[in-house]
C-alpha cells in the first residue's frame, strides 16, 4: 500500500472526468458531497435490465461492478457546476483480466482467483486529492510481491497519463 498526493487537482479531475484515462477500471464504490451526499455502491441490479439481463451476463465485468466509463458521465454531472465538491471518495478496481496480466508480467505465482481486488482509492477533501493503493487477497500469505507490483503499476500508470504525484 502506498499513498500519493496528486497536486494538480484541476488537471487530474479533467483526466478523470472527461477522458478515457481511467475507463479500464471498475467502480467498486463512490461518494460525493455537494449540496447533499450521493453514494454509488458499485453493484449491478440485474432486474433493472428486465429481459435484457442476458446482455448484462455476457459482460465479463458485471459480477465485479460497472466499468468507470459507465459511471463517469453521471459522476461528472454531479460534480460540475459553479461550486467544487466538498468531498469525494472513489474506489476503483483493476479489472480481472488486467490482474491476470499484472500477475503474468510480474512473475507472481498467485492465481487470479486468489486476488479479490487491486484497488485505486481516491479521496478529495475539498483542497487536495490523495490516492491510496490497496490489495485484497482471498488467501493468507506473508508474500508482499503483489503489493509492490501493484504500487509500481499505479505509479507507471500515472506517469503514462502525465499525472504528477508525490509520495506521502
Amino acid at each position: 500500500m502506498q499513498s500519493l498526493k496528486l497536486p494538480d487537482v484541476k488537471d487530474f479531475m479533467n483526466k478523470l472526468l472527461t477522458t478515457d484515462a481511467f475507463d479500464a477500471f471498475l467502480l467498486s464504490e463512490a461518494s460525493v458531497t455537494t449540496f447533499t451526499t450521493f453514494r454509488i455502491d458499485g453493484t449491478y441490479h440485474k432486474d433493472y435490465y428486465g429481459t435484457d439481463a442476458e446482455l448484462l451476463e455476457q459482460d465479463p465485468h458485471s459480477a465485479a461492478g460497472p466499468a468507470w466509463k459507465l459511471i463517469r458521465p453521471l459522476f461528472f454531472q454531479i460534480v460540475k457546476g459553479k461550486y467544487t465538491p466538498l468531498d469525494f471518495k472513489l474506489v476503483l478496481r483493476l479489472a480481472d483480466y488486467n490482474v491476470e496480466k499484472l500477475l503474468a508480467q510480474s512473475g507472481i505465482s498467485l492465481h487470479s482467483r486468489d486476488v479479490a481486488g487491486l484497488f485505486f482509492n481516491l479521496h478529495y477533501n475539498g483542497k487536495e486529492i490523495v490516492c491510496t493503493t490497496g490489495t485484497s487477497l482471498r488467501i493468507f500469505t506473508l508474500e508482499k510481491t503483489l503489493d509492490l507490483a501493484w504500487d509500481t503499476m499505479v505509479q507507471k500508470f500515472l506517469k503514462q497519463q502525465q499525472i504528477p504525484f508525490l509520495l506521502l
